[in-house]
Order: structure tokens, then sequence, then C-alpha cells
């Protein structure tokens, strides 16, 4: 990998990757239309009160340091455009963590390297020289990404300007271990021994170092944390530092934030935390003690000579049950007993199911493990690739020429490709010999493939497609589009996967007209590519096929429940909740339809249970639980020993997909973080910036002493509607199994659920109806977070923004950050209960100024 571009759309393909990095994934986009005048900070979707930069792509934040009256935010910056790429260091600056002014780019990329991600001190007693004790220099340590090498190592720039210009120093690298995942890291003043220290991320060792320095420029290594805790995906973007617990200065423990991805608690980016003590060389975290799964009854653990009862279709699982890794498997760990099920025989090409015997659901929850392949259950799909739809075939790329397909640009080659091009994974899912690949001389070609003019005369256009995630109408899509009158009415892009499947366009209402296929390369970055096959107009519409490695409970036909692995050879426990189904017949069936990387799937010691079995990710410990909270760290210097931290509100499953324009990207509310005591737990607990409050409006909209049975209804009305809200609300339980408000409500069902279920006393953000929600399968959902009712009665605090919500449960022990996307004419705020009775003892909203001068 002997680029950043490389290194990116390798890291996503490769067959035992670890997941894409902090600083250096490559994800879709689909940006919203935003007209020419439309004046800055005024666009659909843009916050009004959270940090976004006024055009171009940003993600994680870097060096977070108090500086002479200001808070400064530096953060991974693209100058050039609004997707990934040319990263460097934006930088705005704050005196209350609420209005921030942004100032010229800090940190820049060169031809040589890019800045990622990493942190800045004020450097008081000029250790390093680069100032003088009375105008003691900033100095920012960012790992430099090596464009010819792909290495990561840590540099300094510094400023005695107040961070408004910056120097590179001509020593750097000051710490090369010659790794190409070796990156971001926080530097602190440790006073005990009156020296700097650094703590890094090994990000694919799942490791984090620690290194004493003097100076900042030379660098001695203290030790190491981890494995431990979430090690699903990279570990990156560290930050460590001392907290009271409750308050008590005499009780002080430290804090290690750990950000993972992918392998978060709701999929894909989050930031876990431990926490435990830290004696200047060593971090040592608190015991939590053994996890011992709940008891129950072992309905199939794969210990038998064969499968018994249960029944297999295809290859993949072969005769029997495993007794631990396959040939060319890696280590397989995790498993109970001597077997399992492992769809590994002859490797990740061979596909089939297990399905178990049909069964009566008696049991709240079935309890198993499961590892192997991360490729979720896509409702709608159909398990085998039948024959293509009937129809007309208007190009199938057999002849061995595109014939009188019109071609521009060098993405296509002088004639279709017959699978997977150099350096490239396999390409499956395509039929006969050919196909459209653009991966010519790699994600660097680009061109389109214009088809003669036909015209439509049947319902449907069928196609297969694969490839990189690129929407039409974003800036340099990867893109099939259907063209009527030279416009592009139609528009389908890859989903960053090398394996080809069935879209369909209902072209029913354009009967009679004259059209075009267009296929669109016109992106060089990471899946800057697109496959594309049998192209034809059929009556019938085609069905894509499954590409999952799932384990799946079916009753009356449907899958109801799913889980799929983390891309690991080790198993872990996962957990199907049965009580909607208790009575019902059901069945449980494993799924290995995958041929590409990571497609296989492991389970074992499926297990009735009373209570639900708790998985790894599940046991750790999470600074937030939503979608979109990622990258978090903290600031050095702050005023009264506070400790503020602010995290990237996105996930790298959808990071540029997001449908923003001219800019993508926000960062969190800044919160306060403190230790609590928390169900005999010591826990991290985070609430917005007190200075918040600074933009509510006078005189909130406010309910009090109001019960809800079975219903939803507004709030209080027109008063508590807006975009940008501040809502703090109490419940006190009573017989309602789910209550609480749904806000950004609309037409057509539109609605962001906040909810609290009182029958698994978790905190819940279901974005499924909360508008544009179909740009990245992964993006609609629930996320949920443990939280336990205090004295009956359940606290919320919940901040609305033009397109996100972030929920704070209790004292902060629950927190959730979600985007949304609503029609801009979805402001209403509603209050719920359901199969049940709750009261609401009171609720206030604000509506919030902008922090936008």
């Amino acid at each position: 990998m002997s680029s950043a571009r490389v290194s990116r759309h390798a890291r996503t393909r490769m067959i035992a990757a670890v997941a894409t990095v902090c600083a250096l994934s490559a994800t879709p986009f689909a940006p919203q239309a935003v007209a020419a005048d439309t004046p800055p900070y005024s666009e659909t979707y843009r916050p009004q009160f959270h940090f976004t930069p006024e055009k171009n792509w940003m993600n994680d934040p870097n060096g977070l340091v108090y500086y002479k009256g200001e808070y400064h935010l530096f953060y991974q910056y693209n100058p050039n455009g609004n997707t990934w790429g040319d990263m460097s260091w934006g930088h705005a600056v704050s005196t209350d963590l609420v209005h921030w002014k942004q100032l010229p780019l800090a940190l820049s990329y060169d031809d040589k390297e890019m800045v990622f991600s990493g942190s800045a001190v004020v450097d008081s007693n000029n250790t390093t020289g680069f100032g003088t004790k009375t105008n003691p220099p900033m100095v920012a340590v960012y790992t430099s990404h090596s464009k010819d090498t792909g290495k990561q190592a840590q540099a300094l720039a510094y400023s005695t300007d107040r961070g408004r210009t910056w120097t590179k120093y001509q020593g750097n690298p000051v710490l090369d271990i010659g790794s190409k995942d070796f990156r971001d890291p926080k530097v602190q003043w440790y006073a005990p021994t009156k020296s700097w220290l650094m703590t890094v991320a090994l990000s694919a060792e799942h490791k984090v170092r620690f290194y004493s320095s003097k100076n900042l420029k030379d660098w001695s290594l203290l030790s190491e944390f981890g494995p431990a805790g979430a090690t699903g995906g990279v570990w990156e973007c560290p930050d460590l530092f001392p907290l009271a617990v409750d308050g008590d200065p005499n009780h002080i423990k430290w804090v290690l934030v750990v950000n993972i991805n992918p392998g978060g608690i709701a999929g894909g980016s989050a930031a876990q935390y431990f926490v435990g003590d830290f004696d200047g060389k060593t971090f040592t975290a608190d015991d939590k003690g053994a996890y011992t799964p709940p008891a129950g009854e072992v309905v199939q653990d794969f210990e038998g000579s064969d499968f018994g009862a249960w029944t297999t279709t295809g290859t993949a699982f072969g005769q029997a049950p495993a007794a631990g890794a396959l040939d060319g498997q890696g280590t397989v760990a995790g498993f109970d007993g001597k077997g399992l099920a492992n769809s590994f025989h002859a490797g990740d090409g061979a596909t089939g199911t297990l399905t178990s015997p049909s069964f009566t659901v008696d049991s709240p929850y079935l309890n198993f493990k499961v590892g192997g392949g991360r490729h979720p259950h896509t409702p709608g799909t159909v398990m085998e690739q039948g024959p293509p739809p009937a129809g007309t075939v208007l190009a199938d790329f057999e002849g061995g020429t595109y014939g009188v397909w019109a071609k521009t640009g060098d993405a296509f080659g002088a004639a279709p490709a017959a699978g997977a091009l150099p350096n490239q994974q396999e390409v499956s899912g395509f039929l006969g010999s050919g196909l459209v690949d653009t991966y010519l001389n790699g994600d660097a070609a680009t061109g389109t493939l214009t088809s003669p003019e036909f015209t439509i005369d049947k319902d449907y256009v069928d196609f297969l497609v694969g490839g990189g995630n690129h929407p039409a109408g974003s800036d340099n899509p990867t893109a099939v589009e259907l063209l009527v009158d030279g416009k592009v009415v139609r528009s389908t892009t890859g989903q960053d996967a090398e394996a080809l499947n069935w879209a369909s366009w209902d072209v029913s209402d354009l009967a009679g007209k004259k059209a075009q296929i267009r296929i669109v390369d016109d992106n060089t970055g990471g899946w800057g590519h697109l496959n594309v096959d049998h192209i034809m107009l059929s009556d019938t519409q085609a069905q894509p096929v499954s590409q999952e490695t799932s384990v799946n409970l079916i009753v009356d036909g449907q899958v109801v429940r799913s889980a799929t692995g983390s891309n690991s050879e080790t198993l872990d426990w996962s957990s199907f909740d049965m009580r909607p189904y208790l009575g019902k017949k059901a069945q449980v069936q494993i799924v290995d339809m995958n041929s590409a990387g990571w497609g296989h799937i492991l389970a074992d010691g499926f297990t009735q249970a009373d209570a639900p079995a708790k998985s790894v990710v599940q046991r750790a410990d999470w600074a937030d639980y939503g979608k979109d909270y990622y990258a978090a760290v903290s600031w050095e210097n702050a005023p009264g020993g506070k400790r503020y931290m602010i995290g990237w509100m996105n996930n790298w499953d959808y990071a540029g997909a997001i449908p923003t324009s001219p800019w993508r990207s926000a960062q969190s509310i800044p919160r306060e973080m403190a230790l609590r005591t928390v169900d005999g737990r010591i826990r991290l607990t985070g609430e917005p910036v007190n200075s918040l409050t600074s933009l509510r409006q006078d005189h909130p909209a406010s309910a009090t002493g109001v019960t809800v049975e079975n219903t939803s209804r507004p709030l209080i009305g027109s008063a508590a509607e807006g975009k940008a809200l501040d809502i703090e609300a109490t419940f006190s339980l009573k017989d309602a199994e789910r209550f609480g408000l749904k806000v950004r409500t609309g037409a057509d069902g539109e609605e962001t659920v906040i909810g609290y279920d009182a029958t698994t006393q978790e905190l819940y953000v279901d974005r499924t109806h909360s508008g544009a929600v179909d740009f990245n399968s992964t993006f609609p959902g629930v996320q949920t977070a443990p939280l336990k009712a205090r004295n009956g009665k359940v606290k919320l605090r919940i901040l609305v923004d033009w397109s996100s919500v972030e929920v704070f449960g209790g004292t902060g022990e629950a927190v959730i950050t979600d985007q949304i996307f609503p029609d801009p004419a979805s402001q209403g705020v509603q209050v719920f209960a359901e199969n049940g009775s709750v009261r609401l003892d009171q609720a206030r909203v604000w509506r919030l100024d902008s922090a936008h001068d």
C-alpha cells in the first residue's frame, strides 16, 4: 500500500482487513442540492449550534487546548473538497465553547505528507526552544502520513502568535517506529515527573502506547495497554486524563478513551473508555471481573458428529460441525466445547445455509455465540441468484468489445473486463465472461461509457452493479444513470463492494420515451470505480441477492431477528429477544451468502434463557451509545480544572454519504465530563456545557402534571415546535412499557423517537422515520443505552439541531448522539406512551438562537 489512496481502498476491501482508519477512511456521499445564492450557515441541514466549517469535508477534532482566553478547535479538514482527502488541520476558536470563529487553515498537507490527527499543548516552559518563556509556543503534535510509504510517524509544528500561523519542525518526525498504523498522539504535561506524556494508538494491534519526553522532540517508551474491551475495529484517537470520583478531590481515577471503528456499540464508529489508575508509567484498568452468561437450556452446541436435525444447503458448512479453524483460516477462538458451525469450508468462496428444525418459542431469549464476517442481513433480498428476468438485453458485455457504446476517459479500457483487474479483490456476481469494471490502473482512472439511444417499452430497467458508493449528483460520482432528453432521471451507485448485485428502476412512467444509459466514474479516491453488467429492459423487477453472513430468526417465513459477525474469528455472545414471538413457531437459520472478504460465519452455543447474554461490546464502557460520536478527545488547560470533550458527529459507515453540501460533518456539542458512581460502578458521564444555555430564547414552553396513556399527541403546541430546541423533561413511571418524546415530527409519519423502554430499562433513539435515511443501509435504526429509573423517575435533556439529536439521560450516564435529516417543515414535538400510561411531571422547551453571527 504505497499511497494514501491505495491504502484506503485496500483497507476497505482487504480479506483480513481490520477496518478503516480514523483519518484514513473513505465512504460515499450524496449532497443535498443547495441553491447557489444560499447564505452560508442557512443551508438545509446546516447545524445552528454545532461547529461546522463553512465548506468542505471535516472529521476528527484535533489539537484541543485552551490558551489566553480561547478554546482552540483544530480538526481534520480537506481544503479542496467535500470528500475525504488532502488531510490538513482546519482551525476555529471560541471563548465559550458555543460560539465559534473559523480561522484560516492551520497545518496543510503537502507533496510529501498528509497531516493526520493529533493534539496541541502550550509549552509554558519553552522546553522545545520554539518560543521564549515570556512568549511560550503552542506546539502541535500530529501524525505525519507519508504519501510515498504510507507510514505514520509523529511530528511537530509550532506557533508563537496564538495559533494563527504555524511552522513545521525541520527535525520531523520526532517519533517513528516504521508502522502504517501508529497514530493520533494526545500529549499533555505530566507534572509529577515534569515531563510530557504522549498517549498514541497502535491501531491495528488494539494497543495504546505511552511515551515520555522532556522537550517534545526526544521520546522514550513507558508502557503499553491492550488489547482489552471491544476490539472489533481499529483503535484510534486515544485520550488519557484524571477526574475526581463523585467530585471528591481525594479520590482520583484516570480515564483512557479509545475510539474504535468499526465495532462500536451501535455499529461502526464509537468512543470506548476504560477507568483505572495511572502511575506515571503504566495505565491499569479496573478489573470488572469475569463474565458469566445467563443460565439456560442448550438447544444446539454442535458437539455431535453431525448437525443432527439441522439441515444444510450449499457447501459452506460441510457435512458436520468444525473442530475449530479450517484450512486457510486464522485461529478460531471463543467457541465452547469441541465443535461449532463454521462456513469457511473451501474458504470464503463457498456459500450455503444451516437451518434448525421448527420449534415453538417458549423462552424470552435465545442466546448464542457468533463470529466471522460483518455482512448484515438486508430485507428484501433472495437467497439464490436465479436466471435474469425475461426481457430485452441492452448490453451484456460479452462480445469482447463495447460495440456502439461511446467511451470517454481512460477508466473503461479498450474492452470489457473478464473479472478482477490487477490489485483488485475478487469480483463476483456478474454473468457470463465479461463486465464493465473501471478499476483499470486502480481508482485513479475516470471516464464515461454511454449507450446508444433506445426506446423504453417495458416497466423496468434491470442491471447488475457493484463497486464504489458515490451517488450521481455528488461531486465525484461512480454511478449508472438513465438519461432522458439529456437529463439524469434515474441513477444508482455501488455499495463499496466488489460483488455485483441486481438493481432496478421503475420506468413505467417513461414508457415510449427515448433514453440512454450512461456509466460514470468520476472518482479517484477510495472505491472510486464501478462494476456493471447485464443491462436490460424487463416487465419484471430483478430481486437483489443476499450477500449476508448472519444468524437469523425466522417466524412466519420472515426474518424477524438477525445478527452478524464483526470481521473476527473470535466468537462472542449475541441474543435474540423472543418475547414478541412467544407461542409461535420459529426456525434459526445460519446464512453464508457472501463469497468476498470475510465471507463466512461462525456460530455456537444456542441457549434458551430468561435473560439476554451480553457481548464484549455490550459489556464495554461507552462515552456515547449513538451512531454519531467518534474520535472523542478532550481539551487541555481548561479553566478551573474542567474536562471538556467533543466528538466528530458522524460514522465511517456512511460518513461521506450524508446529504449535506457545501460542507460535510459537524462536531458534537462540547460536554463537561465527570466520574460518577452509578449502580455501584464508576462511570464516565457527560452533559452539555453550561454556556449552551446562552442560546435559549426567553420564556420556555412548559407542561406539568400530564398523564399520557396509549397515545401520541402534541407536547404543548406550536410554542414547543422548532428545528433547534433544548428540552428538559422528567417522567414518573406508571405502567407504560415505552414512553417519551418525538421530535422533528411532520407529514407522512416523519419523526425521531426519543423514548424509554421500562421493560428493558433502556433509553433509545429511533431514527427509522427521521427523514432522509436511504442513503446507506446502516443509517436507519434504533440506538439504545442502559438507563435505570431513579426513584421511579426518568430525566431527559434533549438537544435538537437542524440535523441532529443529542439525548442525555439521568445525570449524563446514558448519552445517544444521532444525526437526522428531516424535512425542514417537520418541526413538531409530541409526547407518547405505549401499552399503558406515564406521567410527565414537567417538560420545558426552549427554542435556541443560532450560534452563527
